[in-house]
């Protein structure tokens, strides 16, 4: 392909992935997808995928197109491989197929087992060309919750907290309240509604008594999950209020009522059994939210894939200290008086 040809599919790639990035906190388990048709180097169709169970981001671009003549001669771009199989919707690659489209252009090859280069293999058996790899590093970070996913077999984990410019992370009575400004506080809001769940242990619950939801920000409420492990916190706390779907962790019992799983696991290798019923489970992230001992539970384990830390100016000379972590800071701003800073762990 020639360098001229590599750009253009760079910049419609590129539209791709900004429609994908919209479908953010509404498409999982599925992954983030957008998609342009490209006729004579215009963009005459779009669409990304808006829901779990609705369409796909190809059909919803196909569907703008005012005049499908002119799919024939026109170029696909999909930051994922589109789909072979039928599932919640049929496959996306019978559609493009159907409408004869001339080349379909991707960023990623799809992991999930159930596509994994089915996809490319059949518009190819159906004499359309496929060109991959364009914009991959940039389709991975987008989707890297899924990608995690599908790797690891289990959630991408965000820990998050706010610690004071001394290092604190809460008062010696456990009281968090507040540590990072208003803005961070919001900030917090709409990543809660980016990711499937929230996870805190009982000390934070019963301290704080948190609702764990959306307020400051538009978007469906994270499943919350609670690591209680003999069964301590009272049941009238917030988080019991079934509002919202919830989990409790424990090593004593299981039970099922609306809106609330009580579920035991092992003690033995009990994070990792918890990721696992969480996968299982198809929670495809989780945003941990602390205390201090829970969040230095998936450090000590290493069991992260990224941190989010807010340094107030804030002075509290004692109190509960702040988690240490070994990583690499990749970004660093300010909020007002706050600064965040965005770490991914070191590679060896």
């Amino acid at each position: 392909m020639s360098k001229h040809d590599h750009h253009i599919d760079e910049v419609f790639m590129n539209r791709a992935l900004e429609l994908a990035a919209q479908g953010h906190g509404t498409v999982s388990p599925n992954p983030l997808v957008g998609s342009v048709v490209v006729h004579e180097n215009k963009i005459i169709g779009e669409g990304w995928h808006k829901k779990y169970g609705e369409a796909h981001a190809e059909v919803n671009a196909i569907h703008c197109v005012a005049n499908k003549n002119f799919l024939k001669h026109s170029t696909v771009y999909a930051n994922l491989e589109p789909c072979s199989h039928f599932g919640k919707t049929p496959p996306c690659t019978d559609l493009l197929i159907a409408h004869r489209v001339q080349k379909v252009v991707i960023a990623n090859l799809d992991p999930n087992p159930l596509v994994a280069g089915n996809g490319v293999k059949k518009l190819r058996s159906a004499g359309i060309e496929v060109i991959t790899g364009i914009l991959a590093e940039e389709g991975q970070e987008l989707n890297r919750r899924f990608f995690t996913f599908m790797a690891k077999r289990r959630p991408y984990i965000v820990l998050k907290w706010a610690e004071t410019a001394d290092g604190f992370i809460a008062r010696e009575n456990y009281d968090s309240k507040w540590i990072s400004n208003e803005f961070s506080r919001q900030v917090t809001h709409k990543w809660r509604a980016e990711e499937d769940a929230i996870l805190v242990g009982s000390k934070t619950v019963a301290h704080d008594n948190p609702q764990l939801n959306v307020r400051d920000w538009s978007g469906e409420n994270p499943v919350r999950i609670v690591i209680d492990r003999f069964l301590k916190l009272d049941d009238k706390l917030l988080v019991f209020d079934k509002a919202q779907r919830t989990i409790l962790y424990n090593f004593i019992k299981h039970e099922e009522h609306p809106n609330l799983s009580i579920i035991r696991l092992d003690e033995k290798d009990f994070l990792n059994n918890l990721m696992q019923d969480l996968f299982n489970q198809e929670i495809q992230s989780v945003l941990v939210e602390g205390g201090a001992t829970t969040l230095n539970l998936f450090i000590e384990q290493g069991l992260w894939d990224e941190a989010r830390i807010f340094r107030s100016p804030r002075i509290f000379e004692k109190g509960i200290r702040a988690p240490m972590l070994h990583g690499k800071c990749i970004d660093h701003y300010h909020i007002q008086s706050d600064t965040l800073s965005i770490f991914r762990p070191a590679v060896n």
